[in-house]
């Protein structure tokens, strides 16, 4: 009779899954998974800290469409990948955590890290289950790979007891399950496909706003068929950005943020919108969207909870954003569609005004180097070949303004959580998935400091990325909503100082470059990459330059404040 422990059958369960990595930091409570690990050949990325652990698993989702796996151990292990959970959860993106816990036996007395993890996870979780018996780890592991990857995609947590884990079971009594997931994702009503059509036949200023859903669904290629068809623009989110190129394709005109903040509006605004697998909320403008109230919505969701938040919405179709494309598209073959000249010209014209007012900062040398500038040269150095991480406040709002990518899944950009510190996670996981490709993080000198040992991850894992740190000496963001608000003479908690972080990156033995100079730029990178090792490109950039987003969306105080208080 051949026994085996629980860990043994958590590996088995991810092979048959085929997961070969896990991101994770090692713990006692749960070393059984990674022994487990060690016999069967997956690779564990083990990080500094739980948090990056989970960002990575985060990111591998993103990137790849799978999810990513992270383990943690218990008390503190399962308290500091919470972040990365709630990330994930607001974004809906597929990840499979599994944690750590004191022994079953132990409860109640006062163990080393007791901790309940299953209570804690369930707010920011599709489903969060604790397994008392080992015999039942393939079937909590399945259902959490179901939950994980079915409807709505988003984060699960398996608390996985110190022994359970260790506890020996007789192999030939435990039962693997083969076939637990559907066949077939839902579809829309021939009827919805119908309505759809003749509501965007008759529309004069229609547009398609493609959300992460598109993504996630692998419904890039049938999207560009279908506006392409219809002659309809698009703007995306996320990793959808890049699946009708940008600046090469002419119904391509950029991200939620930068054309609902700049050129929509002038151009008289959408009378009609196809919403595919986004959402209402942050991304469109908030509690001011850019889609005006008189238009009509067509929202396609796969979850039917999230039709309709907080606005009207005309047509509400619940199904798979790939199944409801392939219906549009057999159903709109044959058919003449208006090639929306005007509406077009005039989306056309309003992008290039935006070009041009950022033109002179992005040829300009002189003066201090303008955080436009700094994202405009990533984003040309690379030329969509490669794949971009923005991460901070008003860095990823320049990132959004001047990257252009070139296919889906190249971009990730933050969400709805404003995390900050995902951009080395991020940008690591990106590499892992695709070693071939170049990988740039720009990051903030606030974000960059979150996660900043992950640097010594990248090194000790043989991970090549190059991360650029806009270095304004600030908390940016923050920073400049004060002094829009409540003028420079209300500056408080928001500035940092004029670090060297290319010095203290290469205490890890990464690369590092020091930038004064725009025309630097360029070669700073080139150097960085030649480097064949990770790389810190410290850019310092002008501490006074706001960003058009946060001058468009911040109103100044409704009243003056007094004088502060002198310093003690």
């Amino acid at each position: 009779m051949a026994t085996v422990d629980g860990g043994e059958l958590v590996v088995r369960m991810l092979e048959r899954e085929g997961v070969r990595q896990v991101f994770a930091l090692h713990g006692g409570h749960i070393d059984p998974i990674f022994q487990g690990c060690l016999d069967h050949g997956i690779r564990i990325y083990d990080t500094r800290h739980e948090q990056a652990a989970g960002h990575m698993a985060d990111a591998w989702a993103r990137v790849t469409g799978r999810p990513g796996v992270v383990v943690v151990t218990a008390g503190p292990g399962v308290t500091d990948v919470v972040t990365a959970v709630a990330n994930a959860h607001l974004d809906a993106v597929p990840m499979v955590v599994l944690g750590g816990r004191h022994a079953l036996a132990e409860d109640e007395m006062m163990p080393l890290q007791e901790l309940h993890g299953v209570p804690l996870m369930e707010s920011i979780t599709k489903w969060a289950r604790l397994v008392r018996d080992p015999k039942r780890i393939p079937e909590y592991l399945a259902t959490a790979f179901r939950q994980a990857t079915t409807g709505r995609p988003g984060p699960v947590f398996v608390e996985l007891p110190m022994d359970v884990l260790a506890a020996d079971v007789d192999d030939e009594t435990v039962t693997f399950p083969q076939a637990y997931r559907p066949q077939q994702a839902p579809a829309p009503s021939p009827e919805a496909v119908e309505q759809a059509l003749a509501l965007l036949a008759q529309a004069q200023r229609p547009l398609i706003m493609a959300g992460r859903g598109v993504w996630f669904a692998g419904a890039a290629a049938e999207l560009r068929e279908f506006a392409e068809m219809t002659q309809t623009p698009v703007i995306a989110n996320g990793m959808t950005r890049g699946a009708l190129p940008e600046g090469e394709h002419p119904l391509s005109f950029g991200s939620f943020v930068t054309a609902g903040t700049t050129i929509l509006a002038p151009a008289g605004g959408p009378d009609v919108v196809l919403l595919l697998g986004g959402r209402f909320g942050l991304f469109t403008g908030g509690v001011r969207p850019f889609v005006p109230p008189q238009a009509t919505v067509i929202q396609v969701d796969v979850e039917g909870e999230e039709i309709g938040r907080f606005r009207d919405v005309q047509l509400g179709i619940v199904a798979d954003c790939r199944e409801t494309l392939r219906a549009l598209i057999a159903a709109a073959r044959g058919r003449t569609f208006d090639a929306h000249r005007q509406w077009l010209d005039a989306l056309s014209r309003g992008r290039a005004a935006v070009q041009a007012s950022f033109e002179q900062v992005g040829r300009s040398n002189e003066g201090c180097i303008h955080p436009y500038r700094l994202a405009h040269e990533v984003n040309a150095y690379l030329g969509g070949d490669g794949i971009i991480v923005a991460d901070g406040g008003e860095t990823a709002i320049w990132m959004e303004l001047a990257v252009t990518p070139k296919r889906p899944g190249s971009y990730l950009f933050h969400g709805y959580l404003g995390c900050l510190g995902t951009g080395i996670p991020f940008g690591l996981a990106a590499k892992i998935a695709y070693p071939d490709q170049r990988v740039v993080v720009v990051t903030g000198d606030g974000s960059v400091g979150l996660n900043f040992a992950e640097f010594d991850t990248a090194v000790r894992h043989r991970l090549p990325i190059v991360v650029v740190v806009n270095n304004d000496q600030a908390w940016g963001m923050c920073r400049h909503e004060q002094v829009v608000r409540y003028g420079h003479q209300r500056i408080v908690a928001t500035e940092l100082g004029p670090t060297r972080y290319e010095k203290a990156a290469e205490g890890f033995g990464v690369y590092g470059e020091f930038v004064e100079k725009a025309a630097d730029i360029v070669p700073a990178l080139e150097r960085a990459f030649a480097s064949g090792r990770p790389a810190c490109v410290n850019v310092m950039t002008d501490p006074a330059v706001i960003s058009p987003v946060v001058l468009l969306t911040t109103a100044p105080a409704s009243r003056p404040r007094p004088a502060p208080a002198a310093a003690p």
